[in-house]
């Protein structure tokens, strides 16, 4: 598998105005077999206890493992929507940033099944860990 060979400033450009841009993701790393992303932990993803929000964390999820898919198929032709994710939090932040990496585990025709880990940028503890699944849908 690898993804294709795209700079770091197009794909966050082409994330302008969606959610990913909202929660101030970036991401910050692509080589041939993950793509890493950076979230800050502040007002933008904080829940009511001033804690990263479990939701936030599964958006960086599911918009890592939909760049990476977006990144291995014709996007003339197909398109990737996410199908089910799921996350177990593990440990929590009051500020700073944390890195998502994705890795893709099935690279199949219909499907794409992605491992996020999500960890603390300082200090490398996780924070989050999911899966998700990616249909590939043709265009008509």
């Amino acid at each position: 598998m690898e993804l294709e060979n795209i700079s770091l400033t197009d794909i966050n450009d082409f994330n302008k105005n969606t959610i990913i841009e909202h929660l101030g993701i970036e991401v910050v790393d692509l080589n041939e077999k993950s793509i890493t992303a950076r979230m800050p932990v502040d007002i933008r993803t904080h829940q009511p206890l001033g804690l990263l929000h479990g939701g936030a964390s599964v958006v960086l999820i599911e918009s890592l493992g939909s760049i990476g898919s977006s990144l291995l198929i014709d996007l003339e032709k197909k398109y990737p929507v996410g199908l089910e994710v799921n996350a177990n939090h593990v440990g929590s932040m009051k500020q700073g940033n944390v890195l998502g990496t994705a890795t893709i585990i099935h690279k199949g025709t219909k499907t794409h099944v992605w491992t996020v880990n999500v960890k603390d940028e300082e200090s490398g503890r996780l924070i989050c860990t999911g899966r998700l699944t990616v249909m590939i849908v043709e265009k008509k």
